[in-house]
């Protein structure tokens, strides 16, 4: 398989693992993959050092992309039809809860103020996909590490989202 057909079997893989938590079918996986590679191509000289780097990069890409899709649409129907999401990944058996897609962008930036490592790994888990090993791997960290972080900041967003409070 050349580079290019891994590269968009990667984002494929990449955009149907967010969009199968995500409720509201507000894009297809397709022209998310499109979107976010493309954004990713904007970039000269990309520096990927591995796949690992490549996922964390479109990882960031895709959050991008459907944050700034949520705003947009948030801001010609001030308020309604937003993009709901569970916050949860397939292997951990917490209770499903919808959020709003903007609230949890909010969050994750209050969340970065407070800890960017936590931050950096919901950025890598929820919206890469990545295991724990991998986002062990792309954060330089231990697989424990990973997972204490990662239970740390699913309790602190979900604290957040239904709270609303979203300061440090």
């Amino acid at each position: 398989m050349e580079f290019a057909e891994e590269v968009y079997s990667e984002l494929r893989r990449l955009a149907n693992g967010y969009l199968r938590r995500e409720r509201a079918r507000s894009i297809q996986a397709t022209e998310l993959v499109h979107d976010a590679y493309l954004r990713m191509q904007k970039d000269t000289h990309p520096q990927w050092q591995d796949r690992t780097h490549f996922l964390a990069i479109a990882a960031i890409s895709m959050r991008r992309l459907l944050v700034e899709r949520a705003r947009a649409r948030h801001a010609n129907k001030r308020g309604g039809d937003q993009i709901r999401v569970t916050l949860d990944d397939a292997s951990a058996s917490i209770e499903a809860r919808s959020i709003d897609f903007l609230a949890l962008d909010r969050a994750l930036e209050a969340l970065a103020r407070l800890d960017p490592q936590q931050a950096r790994i919901v950025e890598l888990r929820f919206f890469g996909g990545l295991t724990v090993e991998e986002t062990a791997d792309a954060v330089g960290i231990s697989p424990a590490t990973v997972k204490r972080d990662w239970t740390v900041a699913k309790a602190w967003l979900m604290r957040a989202l239904a709270t609303g409070e979203t300061t440090p």
